[in-house]
């Protein structure tokens, strides 16, 4: 047996836990507004701040997003639900303890389906998806900001305790860091589209931490797992997972053992740190809230959501891969913006089964409409002037040929800027390429004679003087003439003695 010692190779077992706040005008069990910012503890009642004698009240629009997010990822509704009490110390509740669900959840089972960045395929099932209330805000101060001399204190705005806060639990299937990016780019995006979030992690109503371990590769066991807190960006999800894996791979070279743990993300080093061990899993000792009844969903009202859900993210993926040939960057340009998907593909229906017509209608859409639209300031839905409709006519116009693409981009501006209909306006004006030889013919003939210089300069050789006799072509004719039927015609006489 050889005496070199073999290098144990490991995989990386990963699961997400993902926080979002719902956007909803009122709170999860009162009617106190659900608005991001405002002064401190300014969006209070009785009932957030359990008082005595105020009674929760479940907000139905909260409940309905929950479904519509199930329903999204192709899980299982069941027909009966129940809150449960949370009991635990939380410093930034004013009753103790958290309204959630435990073993009767809104939604059970699931699947996210993703595209990685370069089209491949992935997925990860889920375990849950349940409604509960969010926490207040802790601002830990200390002795230098002047408030209090020479002490450490903290402050509590209770503005964001009890915003409705949905828990979405994956299995752990996720095996690197960028499946697990790509994972939470998917199911931010299905919450956009379905439109039950702003999902802005920046603000936090989209929050995710990261349950990480790894095996060696073929094992089917797991292995000591940590939990991944404070991660504030997509970026920092990646890096967090990759330097946790890296960790806990020279743990166990250096022959030490994983502690069961949580810990936090230093983003200016780039690495993980211990906040608190978690040999023992907290005993949250849930019992159903008594102030709130149990729901039961009816079949009627799920399937009536269920009809509404309308496109997600993986589905208009695959519409836009399919119909218009786009590359996997085009596509993901384009998915990060739900309303100029669903614009591109309205437009791309007028001419079903036509691939050249949907890509022409994509390369217009994602090169002069995105440029005019950042210029103005407005979005696609933020606009009136340009439809599905214009954007098609434009497309057709340009692929047969019967304006030129420098008229193309001017109709375009002038269809932004004042709105009706590019055929009309191209008819009604005169606008249509002249692609008649004759005609253009005459044209090359008055060009070549008021520009001797330049025909001289293309007979001894200067192949670039084409170039500006076809511009003087494009001028006399002002834009209309084809510019390909110019240049041949110029050639073939420029080559006469």
């Amino acid at each position: 047996m050889s005496g070199t010692m073999v290098e144990q190779t490991y995989e990386a077992v990963i699961g997400i836990e993902c926080h979002v706040e719902l956007k909803t005008a009122s709170k999860m069990f009162c009617g106190c507004r659900n608005e991001f910012g405002g002064e401190p503890n300014t969006q209070l009642c009785p009932v957030c701040l359990a008082l005595p004698g105020a009674l929760p009240v479940p907000n139905r629009v909260a409940v309905e997003h929950v479904v519509r997010a199930g329903l999204a990822c192709g899980a299982a509704i069941p027909s009966f639900s129940k809150f449960d009490r949370k009991n635990y110390f939380y410093p930034d509740m004013p009753k103790d303890y958290q309204i959630s669900q435990f073993d009767m959840p809104l939604v059970s089972g699931g699947v996210v389906r993703f595209r990685r960045e370069d089209g491949s395929e992935g997925s990860c099932r889920l375990t849950r998806i349940h409604l509960e209330e969010d926490t207040g805000k802790s601002t830990h101060m200390g002795s230098g900001d002047g408030r209090i001399a020479g002490s450490t204190h903290s402050l509590v705005d209770f503005n964001r305790a009890g915003v409705p806060l949905m828990e979405v639990v994956s299995e752990p299937e996720l095996r690197s860091a960028e499946d697990a990016v790509a994972f939470l780019e998917y199911l931010r995006l299905t919450f956009l589209y379905l439109g039950i979030s702003d999902v802005k992690m920046e603000e936090g109503s989209l929050r995710c931490d990261a349950n990480v371990s790894i095996r060696p590769v073929g094992s089917t066991e797991f292995g000591t797992k940590t939990e991944i807190k404070n991660m504030n960006s997509f970026r920092s999800v990646w890096r967090a997972i990759q330097s946790e894996i890296e960790r806990q791979r020279s743990v166990l070279a250096e022959g030490g053992r994983v502690a069961q743990e949580t810990r936090g993300w230093d983003e200016a080093n780039g690495i993980t740190h211990s906040m608190r061990s978690k040999e023992q899993a907290h005993d949250y000792r849930y019992f159903p809230d008594p102030d709130l009844v149990p729901l039961t969903l009816e079949a009627a009202w799920v399937e009536d959501l269920r009809a509404k859900t309308g496109l997600i993210p993986i589905a208009a993926y695959e519409r836009l891969e399919r119909a218009c040939g786009l590359a996997p960057a085009q596509i993901r340009q384009l998915l990060g913006d739900p309303a100029l998907v669903r614009f591109l593909l309205q437009t791309v229906d007028m001419r079903p089964d036509d691939v050249a017509f949907a890509q022409a209608a994509a390369n217009w859409l994602l090169g002069d409409v995105l440029r005019m639209l950042n210029e103005r300031g407005v979005s696609i839905d933020g606009q009136r002037t340009l439809t599905a409709q214009a954007l098609a006519e434009c497309a057709e116009l340009a692929m047969a040929g019967a304006i030129t693409s420098k008229t193309a981009k001017e109709l375009l501006e002038r269809v932004m800027a004042e709105g009706g209909s590019p055929k009309e306006i191209v008819a009604r004006e005169g606008l249509a390429q002249l692609s008649d030889p004759s005609m253009i013919a005459g044209i090359v003939d008055q060009v070549m004679a008021a520009n001797a210089k330049s025909v001289a300069d293309f007979q001894a050789g200067k192949e670039n003087a084409i170039k500006a006799l076809v511009g003087q072509v494009m001028k006399v004719s002002k834009g209309k003439a084809n510019p390909q039927l110019a240049e041949s015609l110029l050639r073939e006489r420029l080559k006469q003695p």
